[in-house]
């Protein structure tokens, strides 16, 4: 059924450049592992695209053929390495790859994973074969609604129960992965797999061994994404793990008195302490954007927060309070912290983050003075010190005047 198809899942070659874009930066020539690759569609634009030397995994050995055929036709052939293996126990050294890529082969159930979530199981597998600083692309279907129909849950139930996407954010971040992107497929995605699925469906032989099944299967599949498929999608992931010195997370509600305590030893004045609390009170408090950076022993070392702020009516969000406990300054707990709360924002679609801060320290984060957009203050602060970073480039940055949330009292 599935010979001869360019995809064995939703995708496209505009999305593979997105996420690839997002991916780096990268060495001049990265090492890929491309992991269930089936025909290889992926493979062969990150060793053309990305000049990458492409290690590509797959069970099915008909699949790596034809990769290897095309790969020969277009001049590629020493630039990818087919590899027949379970994705589950692949046969490289730790630290193999700067860039692990899955395109809807994480749940798989040809793997030994069956049993899910095979994301979760992904995560802890693959991250040992990144080299320092190397990145996780992966796509995964996931339910884009709260309450799916019936119907579409008793198709995915059986065989690859889906979670949303807050869910899968926050099992990479307990994973210790930051989200550097989250990137939802287009509906074109599934016309690239489906089309030619269909077609392919519409000309085979229902008499050969096996395709009556296989014919009843793919049907399926395709009238359950017609009539239900506003409820799940797929959706890519850049995930980048951390260090091992401090575990980046989103804040807990046993974390309160914790986050309060770093605040009121980071600062002179209880100030900053109350602030938080009092915004967890205020309709600018957003869930998933409270972050804190635990040390190795547990104990959380480090805490920033974004809540919603205003731009002349143009919502924003505004970094503040960040805070380090004092025995963690200086050795990357706030940077930590404030890197992955960003990501965090970044992944929710968030497009403009404000700081007002210390002008040595912000912009290692990408913030440039707000003045460029021209965005000023509610009060007298030295231009330099009214920071902007433009999370999403795509969206119309707001001028005029920044408009805190009330607990900030200005």
């Amino acid at each position: 059924m599935h010979h001869g198809l360019p995809r064995q899942g939703p995708g496209s070659d505009a999305t593979t450049r997105r996420l690839l874009s997002l991916a780096g930066p990268l060495p001049e020539r990265p090492r890929i592992l491309d992991l269930g690759c089936g025909p290889g569609r992926s493979a062969l634009l990150l060793a053309a695209e990305a000049g990458a030397e492409v290690t590509a995994v797959d069970l099915h050995e008909p699949f790596l053929d034809e990769l290897r055929a095309e790969a020969r036709a277009r001049g590629l052939d020493g630039r990818i390495r087919t590899v027949k293996a379970d994705m589950a126990d692949v046969p490289f050294p730790d630290g193999s790859f700067d860039l692990v890529w899955a395109e809807s082969s994480a749940y798989s159930p040809s793997y030994r994973w069956a049993v899910p979530p095979g994301f979760d199981t992904a995560l802890a597998t693959w991250r040992r074969l990144l080299a320092p600083g190397g990145t996780l692309v992966l796509t995964e279907c996931e339910w884009t609604v709260d309450e799916p129909s019936p119907a579409a849950r008793a198709f995915w139930d059986p065989h690859c129960p889906l979670r949303t996407g807050d869910r899968n954010r926050a099992a990479a971040a307990a994973a210790g992965y930051q989200v550097v992107a989250v990137v939802p497929q287009p509906e074109s995605d599934w016309d690239e797999y489906f089309g030619p699925l269909a077609a392919r469906a519409d000309t085979a032989d229902p008499s050969a061994p096996g395709m009556a099944a296989a014919l009843a299967a793919t049907r399926e599949e395709i009238a359950v994404r017609r009539e239900h498929g506003g409820d799940y999608g797929y959706t890519g992931y850049v995930l980048r793990p951390w260090g091992t010195r401090w575990r980046v997370r989103p804040e807990r509600a046993d974390d309160r008195a914790a986050v309060h305590a770093v605040h009121a030893a980071a600062f002179e004045t209880p100030m900053e302490a109350d602030l938080v609390d009092a915004l967890r009170e205020d309709g600018a408090w957003l869930p998933g954007l409270s972050y804190v950076a635990e040390a190795p022993d547990g104990s959380v070392a480090a805490h920033a927060l974004l809540t919603r702020c205003h731009v002349d009516g143009v919502p924003a969000l505004a970094l503040a309070p960040v805070a380090s406990l004092p025995g963690s300054q200086r050795q990357g707990a706030g940077s930590a912290v404030v890197t992955a709360l960003l990501d965090a924002a970044r992944a929710a679609g968030e497009p403009l983050v404000l700081v007002l801060g210390h002008p040595d320290y912000y912009p290692r984060f990408g913030f440039v003075r707000a003045s460029r957009y021209g965005i000023r203050a509610p009060f007298d602060v030295p231009d330099e010190y009214l920071m902007a970073l433009v999370l999403d480039g795509s969206a119309a940055v707001p001028a005029g005047t920044l408009a805190y949330a009330g607990p900030f009292g200005v």
